[in-house]
């Protein structure tokens, strides 16, 4: 064994959790089986599945909010099934996306210091998947794109200012677990219950590379390295013991390192912040969270410590890098979501000195965008796209005033005709009600037709995806 320690200016990282009066307590949080992390947040919000009977809802919650929440707290409710994920977009503090078992997408704005009451009105609705949404992710660098996975195994890119879905990413035979944007974003890995990473060239809407990912029957995720050209996925092998791999794009076939963990049953959640090169590993059902340094030269992952708990977490979240607490030193902010509870986590290197630490606080991703949503879609794919703007932490962050985001009226249109909107069959005179009666057993039909032909489409993708799976096992 070597005498020498590995110099790191993380290896001393430590996290430390907030009392109980700084977290956020009594929250219903959604006991859906679907394999999310329940919690997203930006440098304003959090915002929380939530657990409802009939429909489906989730809350944003002010950061400043904490304490015991009230029994009536605001939400946004519009969906008509359990919602199953929500992401920020990261241009817009105040703009919020949802996807749910209604097979919709809708996007919602946050007022000014939060809702004070329900809002059942989203400002944009997006349908086209034929089953449950159980993803939405916001683009890395376009304005107003946003990226949906369906129980459909489709992937979605819309334009939520116009409404219109601009690319459908085809591929998978099995449920989508988890998608991860390049630094750019001119690509996007997925990883599937078919057992195979993939790697789409977004804008050619084709699968630039694929490859066998983990073996294990259980969930995988994947989670791209920054700026560099490799991934981390996380899984199971065979004998369920758990696994992180490291994969180079210039290398797919097999991965550059191969780490088995635990036997530990729960799926783990990876977040890698680029600043700094640590990784974050939460496990659900895990009181633990192990972090790692990446050394890219080496392609090995360092083990520095673990933030040690006796509870167990259910889903995690991270703060946006631009928004941490650099007075502090902190490099980092989990929020962990337990039963009734999300508890922050602030990870922290310990230094004397109480002055600005440039070497851990580089420039970080801003809130500006670097391409429009046309300049994206319509560009050629052979191009690259522009690296996200930086901003320096200097100074700490400040919020910014709230941006105004205006749907087109195509947009608007397409979230006023929700179901219980309009005139209903008994407000009409007799001829018009039969009319609106024969037409809704006609749609009942096609509704029908269309349930047939997406089964059989389903089954069409589960078994060109076996082929695919057999011809990549050769």
């Amino acid at each position: 064994m070597s005498r020498f320690v590995r110099q790191s200016k993380y290896r001393h990282v430590y996290g430390t959790p907030n009392k109980r009066d700084n977290c956020y307590d009594n929250v219903r949080v959604s006991s859906s089986a679907w394999d999310t992390n329940l919690v997203k947040v930006n440098p304003q919000f959090i915002s929380l599945n939530w657990n409802t009977v009939g429909g489906g809802s989730f809350a944003v919650i002010p950061l400043a909010q904490t304490g015991k929440q009230l029994d009536s707290l605001p939400l946004f409710s519009a969906h008509a099934g359990t919602v199953l994920d929500t992401d920020f977009h990261p241009f817009n503090d105040h703009i919020v996306a949802s996807g749910a078992e209604d097979c919709k997408v809708m996007v919602w704005k946050i007022p000014e210091g939060g809702p004070k009451e329900h809002i059942t009105t989203p400002t944009v609705t997006l349908s086209g998947h034929q089953r449950k949404v159980g993803h939405v992710q916001f683009h890395p660098t376009a304005e107003n794109v946003l990226t949906s996975a369906g129980a459909d195994f489709a992937v979605k890119l819309w334009d939520i200012e116009h409404a219109t879905e601009r690319i459908e990413l085809a591929g998978h035979g099995e449920l989508i677990q988890s998608m991860t944007y390049s630094w750019t974003g001119d690509r996007l890995a997925t990883t599937c219950k078919d057992k195979v990473l993939r790697v789409f060239d977004v804008r050619a809407k084709t699968v630039a590379q694929e490859t066998a990912g983990h073996q294990g029957i259980k969930g995988s995720r994947a989670v791209w390295l920054g700026d560099l050209d490799k991934l981390v996925t996380t899984g199971f092998s065979r004998t369920s013991d758990r696994q992180i791999n490291v994969w180079d794009m210039r290398n797919f076939k097999t991965p550059v390192k191969a780490m088995d963990l635990d036997s530990s049953s729960g799926i783990l959640m990876p977040f890698y912040d680029k600043e700094t090169q640590v990784l974050f590993l939460a496990g659900k059902g895990d009181g633990n969270i192990a972090y790692y340094e990446y050394d890219d030269a080496n392609d090995e992952l360092y083990p520095l410590a673990d933030f040690k708990s006796s509870e167990p977490q259910r889903g995690i979240g991270f703060l946006p890098k631009r928004a941490c607490n650099v007075t502090s030193n902190e490099i980092a902010r989990a929020f962990k979501v337990h039963t009734n509870l999300v508890e922050p986590i602030s990870f922290v290197v310990p230094r004397k000195a109480d002055t600005f630490q440039a070497d851990i606080f580089p420039d970080a991703p801003g809130d500006e965008p670097t391409v429009t949503a046309a300049g994206f879609f319509d560009s050629d794919p052979a191009t690259p796209l522009p690296a996200p703007k930086l901003v320096s932490m200097e100074h700490g962050f400040k919020v910014q005033a709230k941006k105004e985001f205006t749907a087109s009226s195509a947009a608007n249109e397409a979230a006023a005709s929700l179901p219980g909107s309009g005139a209903s069959a008994t407000d009409l005179p007799k001829e018009a009600g039969e009319l609106a009666a024969a037409y809704k057993a006609l749609a009942a039909e096609n509704e029908q037709l269309k349930n047939d032909l997406v089964q059989r489409d389903l089954r069409i993708k589960q078994l060109e995806a076996q082929l695919a799976t057999a011809h990549l096992a050769k």
